[in-house]
């Protein structure tokens, strides 16, 4: 639908957009429904700048997108792209302003047909997409309050490390529950849908036995490769995640690290710390928050006490005389005694008249009522007695009726020797059908 703006002259009319902003609008919605996103294709044009930043384009039989690979991700490659080339590559699609093109800004590059892993990644994710599990609609918000924080993660990784510090110094009020578990290897997966079930356990039998209410979990794990990373990809864990009774931060491995744990969570983070971060405000900013609304209750309060402050003042100078607030009240009261009495006179006078037309006019329609009651009864015998079947009689007719008592109307009714009852206007002949 296109964007509208107002118009006091002309009403509403299209919005004119700013180049620029149009352009980052566009980024902002690639960014939103596709990114992050793996390309297949064949390289064309690869050139090697001297800052060390690559650009090509990669290209198949039904169209090219020019690409950017800047020199951090570059300087991870392990082979020499070249041109002709058939590659895979993974990263984030947008607009370059300057010159308005869609670019695809490339973060890693393989040779195509390598990695297992990544085709087993992608089929699985399409297969979650389709049934649901990572629509927006089913993310939760994260409570700002949480009575509780559960963690999942290994006892001895740096990730729970640098949560529990983040988590201190944040929200040092909050209680935290570790449930440790792998997560890497063979057995992680199991390990950490046992972990994550018995924190469900916590939140729904929330007071019992003096636990902790767990209101918010945290997934999360350092950064490594892709195999180190694959329990977070397991299909079982996404659905343990997707039933969670509340909300799940994800947070595994570094930026541009994904995992269909990632997709599947409420929140994906995109680092442990920054799960932390995310999963309670920090004490200062409650403590801010609290002290503006001190502020605001203290004025509050004191234009309250000036408000009843005038008011006192304004009762105690009408205290000061109050003769002469007698003296008014009176005066009010006799001229309202006045109004009352002159209005009830009025209507009084009102009714009466009423009264005396409404006898006059009572005799009047009486007798016109009566007249023409006497004409309808009149009027109602006539067309009675125009309905009398002696009358047709009287004119020749005859009424023929069977042994049976029902009239004869048709001649297929009669039958030759049928007996039928001839009525005349003056009694009844029996009669037989001839033919």
């Amino acid at each position: 639908m296109e964007s509208t703006t107002y118009n006091e002259k002309s009403g509403y009319a299209p919005r004119v957009w700013q180049v620029g902003a149009l352009c980052r609008a566009i980024a902002d919605a690639l960014d939103a429904r596709f990114n992050p996103v793996t390309v297949g294709g064949e390289i064309s044009g690869f050139t090697r700048a001297a800052s060390g930043h690559c650009y090509f384009s990669l290209k198949d039989e039904s169209g090219q997108m020019r690409c950017a690979m800047f020199r951090r991700a570059a300087s991870l490659l392990d082979f020499n792209p070249r041109d002709g080339d058939r590659v895979e590559v993974r990263g984030r699609l947008g607009v370059y302003e300057q010159r308005g093109e869609l670019q695809l800004v490339v973060e890693s590059m393989r040779p195509a047909g390598q990695g297992t892993l990544f085709e087993q990644f992608f089929k699985l994710k399409a297969k979650l997409e389709q049934e649901g599990l990572f629509d927006s609609a089913r993310k939760r918000p994260l409570p700002l309050m949480p009575r509780g924080i559960g963690v999942v993660t290994s006892l001895g990784a740096a990730a729970l490390h640098d949560v529990v510090i983040a988590l201190q110094r944040r929200v040092p009020h909050i209680p935290v529950v570790v449930a440790p578990a792998a997560v890497q290897g063979e057995g992680a997966p199991r390990e950490l849908m046992q972990a994550l079930n018995s924190l469900y356990a916590l939140h729904d039998g929330a007071g019992a036995d003096h636990t902790v209410p767990v209101d918010l979990i945290l997934l999360v794990r350092g950064g490594g490769a892709m195999e180190d990373l694959w329990a977070f990809n397991d299909e079982q864990l996404a659905r343990t995640i997707a039933r969670s009774p509340v909300p799940v931060v994800c947070g595994v491995g570094h930026e541009t690290d994904f995992t269909i744990a990632d997709f599947v969570a409420d929140v994906r983070a995109p680092t442990p710390t920054a799960a932390a971060e995310l999963a309670a405000h920090p004490t200062d900013a409650w403590l801010a928050a609290v002290q503006t609304l001190e502020t605001r209750l203290q004025d509050a309060v004191l234009r309250h006490v000036d408000r009843q402050s005038q008011r006192l003042d304004l009762a105690a100078s009408r205290l000061g005389r109050p003769s002469s607030l007698a003296h008014r009240q009176h005066m009010l009261l006799a001229s309202v005694q006045q109004r009352l009495q002159h209005s009830v006179h009025l209507s009084l006078q009102s009714r009466r008249m009423a009264l005396d037309r409404a006898g006059q006019d009572v005799a009047p329609a009486l007798r016109r009522a009566l007249q023409q009651a006497a004409d309808r009864c009149h009027r109602a015998d006539v067309r009675l007695g125009l309905l009398d079947p002696t009358l047709v009689l009287k004119r020749g007719y005859a009424w023929l009726t069977l042994e049976n008592g029902s009239t004869l109307t048709s001649v297929t009714q009669a039958r030759a020797g049928q007996s039928v009852r001839a009525t005349l206007t003056d009694g009844a002949v029996d009669l037989t059908v001839a033919s």
